[in-house]
């Protein structure tokens, strides 16, 4: 039996102006020092350090890594770990799109983890991708610990999975910035009595503050 041991990190926070940004790529503000020491020291060694394609998350990658005490690897990219697309709506206000009264926008609200925002994904849609790249990824790295910087969205999609649960309930966990969220993945943990052998999760830690 492997554990491989994640170590889930939601980007520290962005100026977005206000706007829905999703997958916008928006700059990380990095100025708090205090967010990192403390975060930092929790981290463990010998990692394998993991960011998504957005600009945020390696920028809080960088300002852990300068704060940690062991060498940081290079960090690898996993565009499947990126924040849910919300399509025509990203660089528009809440406000703005609720005086439109667009009918997409009435149905989202209705069913959040469901309906698509205009050439966008549902959560549902984000929390399929993120089950097949956190499979796929803790297979690649059985047995190691994995640091992961990734979204809000995301690390509720990592949970859904983890905890097998419908996407509107992971909905509802709060996952602030910089805050640290940690599963574990037993491969074959199952127990041979099962048909399969499927293996399982262990949420360790969920949105635990920076310091």
């Amino acid at each position: 039996m492997s554990e491989t041991r994640w170590w889930f990190i939601r980007h520290a926070p962005v100026d977005s102006g206000g706007v829905i940004y999703g997958q916008t790529d928006l700059d990380a503000t990095c100025t708090d020092a205090g967010l990192f020491e403390g975060l930092a020291a929790r981290l463990p060694q010998d990692a394998v350090w993991m960011v998504t394609n957005l600009a945020r998350t390696r920028q809080t990658a960088d300002a852990l890594r300068q704060r940690v005490r062991h060498a940081v690897p290079d960090y690898l990219v996993e565009p499947d770990f990126a924040e849910q697309h919300f399509g025509n709506w990203q660089g528009r206000t809440h406000a703005e799109l609720r005086a439109e009264r667009h009918p997409e926008w009435h149905r989202f609200w209705l069913a959040p983890a469901h309906e698509r925002p205009p050439e966008g994904e549902s959560f549902a849609d984000l929390t399929r991708r993120v089950a097949l790249a956190l499979r796929r990824r803790s297979e690649e790295f059985a047995g190691r610990d994995v640091v992961c910087v990734a979204h809000g969205g995301t690390i509720r999609a990592v949970l859904s999975v983890a905890l097998d649960v419908e996407p509107e309930r992971a909905l509802g966990f709060a996952v602030e910035n910089c805050s640290l969220t940690r599963i574990d993945w037993f491969a074959g943990s199952a127990g041979s009595h099962l048909p399969g052998d499927q293996g399982a999760w262990r949420v360790v830690h969920v949105n635990l503050p920076p310091r």
